[in-house]
């Protein structure tokens, strides 16, 4: 079988979507390309989809600004997508379009693939999940879904984390609360998950909230991954926190889709360094 599998989204000619991909192909000894396909929000959304049907396409991701709009054109969701009501992954199934988030997923894949005592402990950690957004919500829930059941949400705006905080499952304790009162009580978490945009390139200079007062065997992830080593992980890892990279959040999610689409669980081995590698232009 020849794969023909893509990303749609805009802007997205910068995307890495294609390099990770092909090493799965090649990995999995599996002969198919990975295109991109840029969709400007002015052109026509449903004519560039019928194309894509038309041709056969196996499967593609999805980025912004389509992860809710794709959801009208398919013809089910897996219940992870029903929930985000978000889509990043689309499989075409014996001509259904299924559609699939797999960020969340992905994110915890590659917590606990670098954490993996947190496995047996995660019913122990208290975790703090700073940020209200898309990829908060996916994050949330899989955190749930794994067996984590403390998870406060910390946000600017407390009717956006009060959303996400609705998706509670029976073993889960939530509280919504302030960015003030998460830095005050800063000292009380095991995990702390920084989802904004906040310290992204070119303001690589700012950070969320103050964390020099956490635990020491506190663990603090971003999923910031430009620059890869933000500030807020220079801070963390300044107080002797442990430290963990957004960039291999996308390794994982990438993971799942490609074992989607083709059914091959493909080991990373030596990816998520080769792509720091990218990330930082060496």
């Amino acid at each position: 079988m020849n794969y023909q599998l893509g990303l749609i989204g805009y802007p997205i000619k910068h995307s890495l979507s294609p390099w990770i991909h092909r090493n799965f192909l090649d990995q999995s000894r599996l002969k198919g390309t990975y295109e991109l396909v840029e969709i400007h929000p002015n052109h026509s959304f449903p004519k560039r989809l019928n194309h894509l049907k038309e041709i056969g396409i196996d499967g593609f991701n999805v980025t912004i600004p389509y992860k809710e709009k794709i959801i009208d054109f398919l013809d089910k969701l897996d219940n992870n997508a029903k929930i985000m009501s978000a889509v990043n992954t689309v499989h075409n199934r014996n001509g259904e379009w299924i559609g699939y988030n797999t960020d969340g997923t992905g994110y915890v894949r590659s917590l606990i693939n670098k954490f993996p005592h947190l496995e047996t402990e995660k019913k122990k950690k208290r975790i703090l999940l700073i940020g209200a957004g898309g990829a908060a919500r996916g994050i949330y829930y899989s955190l749930m879904s794994f067996g984590f059941s403390s998870i406060d949400i910390a946000n600017r705006t407390l009717q956006s984390a009060e959303n996400i905080a609705t998706l509670k499952l029976d073993h889960v304790e939530t509280n919504v609360i302030t960015l003030e009162k998460a830095e005050t009580d800063i000292n009380d978490y095991d995990i702390i998950i920084q989802t904004t945009s906040v310290g992204m390139k070119p303001n690589i200079n700012q950070s969320i909230i103050d964390i020099s007062t956490v635990k020491k065997d506190c663990i603090i992830s971003d999923i910031v991954y430009q620059p890869i080593k933000t500030k807020f992980l220079t801070e963390a890892e300044k107080v002797g926190a442990s430290i963990h990279f957004g960039h291999t959040m996308l390794l994982y999610q990438a993971q799942s889709a490609f074992e989607i689409w083709t059914t091959k669980k493909v080991k990373l081995n030596n990816l998520e360094r080769k792509l720091e590698r990218k990330l930082k232009g060496e």
